[in-house]
């Protein structure tokens, strides 16, 4: 059983807006990108657009298919189908992979983490598909579960054909899309280990060595992008998915067609440049701060304890509105003992009276199980009243 304590808190959440409509993304009448067919703009955390070009347009997407091919893998990890330290060894199909690649050697054997760092940094073909027989054991296999996951995602103007973007018939993607699963992409911490890499040589099992530059070139031009995934082919033109970060706004892009790579890369930059200047998040759950409120516990040496959010939480506006921030605590019926950490409870998150989160209650502290001499003392106070 389940108590609800109401809305108990309230405040006023001051953040965004330079000459854009609170809640609504920037049309295409005012364009911000330069020689891209379509392009999409959203914040991180609650996944809300800000501007959107021809963003549902159905059009090739070269490597920019290569950010499903690393969810999966990181995926893998997470669940514990592949380990980073973990070994692969290239097959001959693998290893004859054409375009951007590190030259891998067939029957030779490879370090997980290095085969995805050089997926992220330089783009390599090969170590996608040796990756792809790893985690799903063989490529055909692997694209069923990249299209299993773009569909869960909700990217219904997505279809992969293969884990490399090399040119094949009926498959394709679009710029909303495309930030969508890159955004997903993101939410893996292991990737940042790796996507500012700038030049680094790769290392075969044979005293080899490949040189890897990242394609990604904001990460040296833009201070505030921190990952990318680059593609290009003659079909699909040049091609960027992109994240920056400043200070607690993150923003997610996508530009699909570009008729140069200036164009991607510089159409990122005005899209980047654009977000930062009229959007903010606000921190309204601080995962460090305890509520003022505490949780009942029942058979403890104490009545109550406190309870902190387990994570941050953020609402995201345009700069210089305001927005009522209103919050409903639940709290789970809690028997001693009380580990710090557990999880007690949820906090819901309103903004202007409509759910914007959920974010689960823990024990800020430790709280042992009463004994009969806590009981008998408890007793004896309550005599005493």
């Amino acid at each position: 059983m389940k108590k609800l304590f109401g809305i108990i808190l309230s405040a006023v959440c001051a953040c965004a807006a330079v000459g854009v409509t609170t809640g609504s993304a920037l049309e295409s009448n005012a364009a911000l990108t330069h020689g891209c067919k379509s392009a999409y703009l959203m914040d991180y955390n609650s996944g809300e657009c800000i501007y959107k070009e021809n963003e549902t347009a159905r059009m090739p997407i070269a490597s920019v298919c290569k950010v499903m091919t690393l969810t999966l893998c990181f995926d893998a990890v997470a669940d514990g189908r592949l380990s980073l330290d973990g070994e692969v060894t290239v097959s001959e199909n693998a290893a004859g992979m054409g375009g951007s690649q590190v030259f891998l050697e067939s029957g030779l054997t490879y370090k997980v983490n290095e085969l995805i760092k050089s997926i992220i940094v330089c783009s390599a073909n090969d170590s996608c598909v040796a990756l792809s027989e790893a985690v799903s054991g063989g490529e055909d296999e692997f694209v069923a579960a990249m299209n299993k996951k773009a569909a869960e995602l909700g990217c219904a103007d997505t279809l992969f054909a293969n884990c490399t973007g090399l040119p094949r018939e009926t498959q394709y993607s679009c710029a909303k899309d495309v930030a969508v699963m890159f955004r997903n992409l993101l939410s893996h911490e292991d990737y940042y280990n790796y996507s500012k890499i700038w030049l680094e040589d790769f290392a075969h099992p044979d005293n080899r060595t490949t040189s890897m530059t990242n394609t990604n070139k904001l990460i040296r031009r833009y201070s505030y992008c921190d990952g990318g995934k680059t593609g290009f082919t003659n079909e699909a033109g040049f091609c960027l998915a992109a994240t920056a970060k400043k200070n607690d706004l993150r923003l997610v892009s996508a530009v699909l067609g570009g008729a140069t790579s200036d164009d991607r890369f510089d159409s990122t930059v005005k899209l980047f440049d654009f977000g930062f200047a009229n959007y903010k998040n606000k921190i309204v759950l601080d995962k460090d701060v305890t509520l003022n409120d505490e949780c009942e516990v029942q058979c403890g040496k104490k009545d109550g304890f406190a309870v902190k959010p387990e994570r941050n939480c953020y609402i995201f506006s345009p700069v210089n509105s305001d927005h009522e921030i209103t919050y409903n605590v639940i709290y789970e019926e809690v028997k001693a003992p009380v580990i710090c950490g557990q999880v007690v409870g949820k906090i819901e998150v309103f903004k202007d009276g409509i759910l914007a989160d959920t974010v689960n209650l823990v024990s800020a502290e430790d709280v042992e199980r009463a004994n009969f001499k806590d009981f008998f003392i408890k007793e004896i106070e309550l005599w005493n009243l």
